[in-house]
């Protein structure tokens, strides 16, 4: 299972966050930094909607969605490259993460302490990044030095890492994350043997006051991170209020509901923050439905049908034979697969199909 670890600052809402994510209250949530030491995991479900039109059109009462796995890990502060803080604990558990959702300090509050003094995004991102890249640079440095030792040797494919990393180090050197770098595919499958800080896929999350979250767009911090981030790290960001969130784990549904409609927002930011660090690890769906079950099954995005069958057992994808494939939107429109194959649009696929995000499938597979 992928992971996606939460960073940032201390005291800019991160232990509220995961406990909202993950509707627990397993992380410590405290006005003082370092209150999250050992770092905090568990398993979210990603909200989609689709599963339930499925099971509507299945007449089944068990639907199971995607997962993906959640750390809360403890806050970073400027010199962790050099141990400040608890800079090597910090560093070493976002080395074991897929992907990083960095949540941002976006909103004034007197009471709440913030590290530096002063509520400023930007800096804040940048401290962050500071330290990930001083580690990183570190890191290649002292691996091109091994490499170095290794081409002299003739060990096999030294030259070519060290070609790659040297490449990495010119971009730390400039101040940019190494997942800037322009890599061919091979490079960097070369360059992933290094597990470098800076290029795991990354998401921010603007935290905001529950007062400001219908009017996000219009919060000036939250503009100066979409713009910053855009610009200068070729990420996204999304809007959360982790108060909110952290008040709606205690809530039914409908009383959730009602809460955030008071509040002028639809939809909760977890769920969309859930599915966009899904997207950002690569992963897309597709569907099972039958009177059993409905149930959603994660893979990589460009996976062929028998990598997908896979998913579901290695005997699906050693024996496959052919995949019965109607997309979500034909199947849903036409209410039944009867009728999605009287239109054509039942379609039987072979080993080289790339599965589309959506696909609702039945294996043929001899073992």
């Amino acid at each position: 299972m992928l992971r996606a670890g939460i960073v940032g600052l201390p005291n800019v809402g991160k232990s509220t966050l995961f406990n909202a994510v993950t509707r627990t209250r397993k992380a410590e949530a405290a006005n003082y930094p370092f209150c999250t030491i050992d770092p905090n995991v568990g398993i979210v479900t990603v909200p989609d909607p689709r599963l339930y039109e499925l099971q509507r059109i299945a007449k089944t009462n068990v639907v199971i969605p995607a997962v993906i796995e959640f750390v809360d890990i403890a806050g970073l502060v400027k010199g962790a490259s050099q141990g400040e803080g608890l800079g090597n604990t910090f560093l070493t558990h976002i080395r074991e993460v897929d992907a990083i959702i960095q949540v941002v300090r976006c909103f004034e509050d007197e009471d709440v302490h913030h590290v530096s003094g002063t509520v400023d995004p930007v800096r804040d991102i940048e401290v962050i990044n500071t330290e990930l890249m001083l580690a990183d640079l570190e890191s290649v440095r002292k691996r091109r030095e091994r490499l170095a030792r290794d081409i002299k040797k003739g060990e096999k494919g030294a030259a070519v890492e060290e070609s790659v990393l040297a490449k990495v180090e010119v971009t730390l050197d400039a101040g940019k994350p190494a997942l800037l770098t322009a890599l061919t595919p091979d490079e960097q499958a070369s360059a992933a043997s290094a597990f470098l800080l800076t290029s795991k896929p990354t998401i921010f999350a603007c935290n905001v006051k529950e007062s400001d979250l219908a009017t996000a767009d219009a919060n000036p911090y939250v503009r100066q991170v979409r713009t910053y981030v855009q610009t200068h790290l070729a990420c996204d960001a999304v809007v959360i209020s982790a108060q909110i969130e952290s008040e709606l784990v205690d809530l039914e549904p409908d009383e959730a509901q009602a809460f955030l409609k008071d509040l002028g927002v639809e939809e909760s930011g977890v769920g969309a923050l859930i599915r966009a660090t899904f997207h950002l690890l690569g992963l897309r769906t597709y569907f099972t439905a039958g009177e059993k079950e409905v149930r959603a099954w994660t893979i990589h995005a460009g996976d062929t049908a028998p990598k997908a069958a896979g998913a579901i057992h290695t005997d699906f994808e050693r024996g496959f034979i052919k995949a019965e494939t109607v997309a979500y939107a034909d199947l849903i429109r036409c209410g039944s697969v009867a009728a999605a194959r009287e239109q054509g649009l039942y379609r039987m696929e072979g080993k080289d199909y790339v599965v589309a995000d959506g696909d609702v499938m039945l294996f043929k597979f001899n073992v």
